[in-house]
């Protein structure tokens, strides 16, 4: 009997060996170094191509050795697997070629934490700069640790100069900086006294003036201890790594579905259930932003940038209604479910649909707005024109009339003569998008630029475009600033290295290539037009016993 049992130990241990060790080395897929990436073409379709998954870069590669001593991968799965719809509650089911310059694989399998094979882009930096801080702040249920290491710190005191709240003589807030004097870092803290800076190069410059009451008055910072805390450099690599996890599959969020609903006319019945519900919702999920009295004052905000939106103000970026108008319900919606991208403000797709009704609810009590008005008429938006060379040259005409340039820059990257001076109304800095990179806050499809050309941003420098253009040339500049990110990586902003054929087949509007799994374009195929270039790699494919 003993006999048998060796027997089938042994055998059983040489099977786990040879299917989980030999076998997967010995498939033609586990040397894959190509997975499905989704890119923009210039006509502001997203198709999807066959593409080589692109190594670390140090810093990122600094980050991932950070992700591995602290333990992450201990909780944080990183595999997307094709079951239980987890498709569409992470993103793409994950492929082989992902993981080529992993050494050594973390795929992990416990998630006690949330998986983070599609983390990247979802958060802005500052929030993870934040999350890493206090993890609680952002998530107040959260058993995530605090990472404090990852941050050099300072202790400065709060003195009086001039009338105003100004940062005292510190050592090692001196340390933290390089003083260069041509450059003020503002400094804002929170309501318990923290203060983030992102970027050392320069001098920090106490800043509270724009905060919500109390705490734009000096007597209630003066004599107070300040913490300045600024990132590590490996924290901006694990940062850095985070961002990377899952942009092998290029701007896969733009048509990722559970984030693209929205509905523009819809009525969300205010009754006190409802708002009750909503108030727990907001205290679990959103007080880290948007403060106690959803003046976008919380604890996270000392990290962020543009800050968290101001409830109390009633201005709201997002909306199908004229500049200056109340949002509807439906635009409200929208922006909970979709997220505002590039931004500390997640998609909330995943959170019960009754909750994120009944969030919408709550925080129309803390203007006067939504008691006094109500939303004007919504803009019609109809069906965009076709796109064409010519609609695209007409749009590149107009960003120069338009003086696009001024904030976006030339080039679309967000650097023109303006980006370094502009302020929200509230004062507070405020970057242009990097088109690039496809920051397409409202929403990167062409009706949602037309859109925010149509209404602007209220709250921001971002005007309505709606009296000083045509309809015709809104959706032309529209679909111009959709194509500086045509075959653009959305992490880097830098041109994908894709041959020039490739780029026309992607370029005509019927390529059929408009599904990751099964309609990708595999660049090493020949063109479907060209016959008899297909029949022979169907002939090379059958030789080679694919």
């Amino acid at each position: 009997m003993r006999t048998y049992a060796l027997g089938a130990g042994f055998f059983f241990i040489s099977l786990a060996i040879f299917v989980q060790g030999i076998l997967p080395i010995a498939i033609p897929e586990s040397r894959e170094t190509r997975a499905t990436r989704a890119v923009r073409n210039e006509l502001g379709q997203v198709k999807w191509v066959w593409y080589d998954a692109t190594p670390y870069t140090p810093l990122e590669q600094l980050g991932r050795d950070v992700y591995q001593r602290e333990g992450c991968w201990y909780c944080h799965s990183q595999f997307v697997r094709p079951v239980t719809g987890e498709e569409f509650r992470w993103g793409p089911v994950s492929q082989v070629g992902e993981y080529a310059h992993d050494r050594p694989h973390l795929l992990s399998t416990r998630r006690i934490g949330p998986d983070l094979t599609r983390v990247g882009l979802k958060y802005s930096d500052q929030w993870h700069y934040a999350h890493h801080w206090d993890p609680t702040m952002v998530v107040p249920d959260s058993i995530m640790p605090r990472f404090p290491w990852l941050f050099r710190t300072a202790r400065v005191p709060v003195v009086e100069k001039e009338g105003q709240a100004a940062l005292g003589d510190s050592p090692a807030l001196a340390a933290l900086f390089s003083g260069r004097a041509d450059r003020a870092i503002r400094l804002h803290p929170n309501p318990e006294g923290l203060a983030f800076a992102e970027q050392t190069d320069g001098t920090p410059v106490l800043d509270v003036e724009n905060l919500p009451e109390p705490y734009n008055a000096l007597e209630t910072w003066k004599g107070k201890i300040l913490t300045v805390v600024v990132p590590t450099e490996e924290l901006r690599g694990l940062v850095a790594y985070i961002q990377k996890l899952g942009m092998n599959r290029g701007a896969w969020r733009d048509v990722f579905e559970p984030q693209n609903l929205s509905a523009s006319v819809m009525s969300i019945p205010r009754t006190e259930e409802l708002e009750a519900r909503g108030r727990e919702v907001y205290e679990r999920r959103c007080v880290g932003c948007h403060g106690v009295k959803g003046d976008g004052n919380g604890p996270v905000a000392t990290f962020l940038n543009p800050r968290p939106r101001n409830f109390v103000v009633g201005a709201f970026k997002f909306r199908t209604t004229p500049s200056g108008s109340l949002p509807t319900d439906g635009d409200l919606f929208r922006t909970v479910n979709t997220g505002v991208r590039f931004t500390a403000m997640p998609t909330w797709h995943e959170l019960h649909e009754k909750d994120r009704l009944a969030v919408l609810t709550f925080i129309k009590t803390f203007s006067e707005r939504w008691k006094e008005e109500k939303p004007e008429t919504p803009v019609l938006i109809g069906q965009p024109p076709p796109a064409t060379p010519e609609l695209l040259a007409r749009g590149k005409e107009w960003y120069v009339k338009a003086k696009c340039f001024q904030c976006h820059g030339d080039t679309g990257k967000g650097d023109g003569p303006s980006a370094d001076q502009l302020e929200d109304d509230l004062g507070f800095p405020i970057l242009p998008a990097d088109f690039t990179k496809g920051q397409f806050k409202g929403g990167a499809d062409v009706r949602d630029i037309f859109r925010t050309m149509t209404t602007g941003l209220d709250g921001t420098p971002m005007p309505s475009f709606a009296d000083a253009l045509g309809e015709e040339d809104r959706w032309a500049i529209s679909y111009f600033v959709l194509s500086f990110s045509a075959f653009n990586d959305p992490l880097t902003g830098e041109r994908l290295k894709l041959a020039p054929d490739v780029l026309e087949r992607l370029n005509r509007p019927d390529q059929e290539a408009h599904r990751s799994s099964r309609l990708a374009l595999d660049p090493a195929a020949p063109d479907r037009t060209d016959a008899k270039a297909l029949v022979r790699f169907h002939k090379g494919i059958v030789g080679e016993g694919r």
